[in-house]
């Protein structure tokens, strides 16, 4: 029970992480298209790119969450090897090479569940992003083309 309960609580807190990193990617995103420095291919592509960039290190931050988690359980001694298995369960991978004591084994799954969350709303994120930008491109091209014919 307890390992659920401090798992719920990691969880929100991961997940705060990843928001505050879709937050400031969309909002880096927004500026861009502001300062009119996004509207053709290449740039869109390279805003694109940046906010993958962000979205990735919300990711690795919430490994490194977890990881300090699994050190306050005294689970595992050292943030190398906290953080490798953290990695391997945010990610669904599951090597299984270290194993949690039963205990606090149920942290593990919850984890899962978390980068399975973080992975679906990143997604999300970049597709929203992506079709903004092809519709902003969409329309700097046509205020080109209406102020040449005019």
């Amino acid at each position: 029970m307890m390992a659920l309960l401090v798992g719920i609580g990691v969880t929100v807190s991961a997940l705060v992480v990843q928001g505050t990193a879709a937050v400031l990617g969309v909002e880096a995103i927004n500026a861009l298209m502001a300062r009119r420095a996004a509207g053709t291919v290449w740039r869109n592509g390279l805003a694109t790119l940046m906010l993958i960039m962000i979205l990735l290190t919300g990711h690795l931050a919430q490994m490194a969450v977890w990881a300090l988690a699994f050190m306050a359980a005294g689970e595992i001694g050292t943030f190398a090897v906290a953080f490798y298995h953290s990695a391997v369960n945010y990610t669904s991978l599951g090597y299984g090479d270290i194993i949690m004591s039963p205990r606090w084994r149920l942290l593990g799954p919850q984890e899962t569940a978390n980068g399975t969350l973080a992975f679906g709303w990143s997604t999300a994120a970049i597709v929203t992003v992506v079709i903004r930008l092809v519709r902003h491109r969409h329309r700097v091209q046509v205020g080109r083309e209406s102020r040449r014919g005019a």
